[in-house]
């Protein structure tokens, strides 16, 4: 039998161990996380004016495609190499860093104030409100994001403004229906009956009552969309429709290497590493303040 002692693990069953092990690491130690993502994301997208070595769009074509400092004909001047501009790789991640937080920082608040507006007078008031409100979110959700950003970017051209209206369109309807969702629990409460009883109004009960017992979702909701918010900017940055050249923004710069993948891998790679860091490392912050902020799950 596969379970009888001193049977051999498969090497699936042995792989998946080491993974819920990295990832029961991962949870029980989220201040490593949170140090990491400080340290290696944001306060470098802060001061990048001061952190980057090079100007983020001025290159010496002298320098194109110098392979990173470890390898051989790279320098330490470049430590990732440059791109097929000569442009210092390093430099640009970082200052894409700043761009793609902006970009997200921007877009979920404009997003989230909509869409827990929305949300709130869904839940609340319901009826015609409601299906009104839940109408708008379905006809948003079929909409592809992606064909919204290439109208856009036809329309008004690739700008940082057409990003930030897709990326907001795109998410406050995530924000109405889960704030909606809160509110229907929360409504048959006895403390917003007793409120109603005493006279209170609806503003009154909105703003007292039922926003500040669904800060908490919306605290946890908005840390997870970073990641979602990183990923959609890339993706039209890389089919043209999101972030114009010369500017550093991750999606641009892998695009810009993937031509160049067999002979100059790092100009893709190296922004395509920096996605992924910042998208996992915002997954797990969200998800452990999901445990902490979550009444249901802090004893769990």
């Amino acid at each position: 039998m596969a379970n009888q002692a001193g049977a051999i693990p498969s090497p699936i069953g042995a792989a998946a161990d080491r993974v819920r092990r990295v990832g029961r690491w991962a949870r029980q130690f989220p201040l490593v996380t949170i140090v990491i993502l400080f340290f290696v994301l944001i306060i470098p997208a802060l001061f990048a004016d001061q952190v980057a070595p090079h100007e983020p769009t001025k290159g010496n074509i002298l320098d194109r495609l110098q392979p990173p400092a470890w390898m051989e004909g790279g320098s330490w001047e470049h430590p990732l190499g440059t791109d097929k501009l000569g442009r210092d790789m390093l430099s640009r991640i970082i200052h894409g860093a700043r761009i793609s937080l902006t970009i997200a920082a921007i877009s979920i608040v404009c997003g989230g104030i909509v869409g827990t507006t929305l949300g709130l007078v869904a839940g609340y008031w319901g009826g015609l409100w409601d299906h009104i409100i839940m109408r708008l979110v379905d006809i948003k959700i079929s909409i592809p994001s992606i064909l919204l950003a290439l109208i856009l970017a036809a329309a008004l051209g690739p700008s940082y403004f057409t990003v930030i209206i897709v990326v907001a369109l795109t998410l406050w309807t995530r924000y109405a229906r889960l704030v909606r969702g809160e509110v229907l629990s929360l409504r048959a409460q006895d403390f917003i009956s007793r409120a109603q009883v005493a006279g209170a109004g609806t503003p009154r009960i909105i703003m007292r009552h039922l926003l500040p017992n669904v800060v908490n979702t919306i605290i946890v909701l908005a840390t997870l969309e970073v990641g979602v918010v990183i990923i959609l900017e890339a993706s039209l940055s890389f089919l043209g429709a999101g972030i114009p050249p010369p500017n550093p923004a991750w999606g641009l710069m892998v695009a810009d290497g993937r031509a160049l993948v067999i002979n100059a891998w790092w100009v893709s790679f190296f922004p395509g590493i920096a996605i992924l860091l910042t998208v996992l490392s915002m997954n797990l912050l969200g998800d452990w303040l999901r445990d902490k902020l979550d009444p249901k799950l802090r004893n769990v």
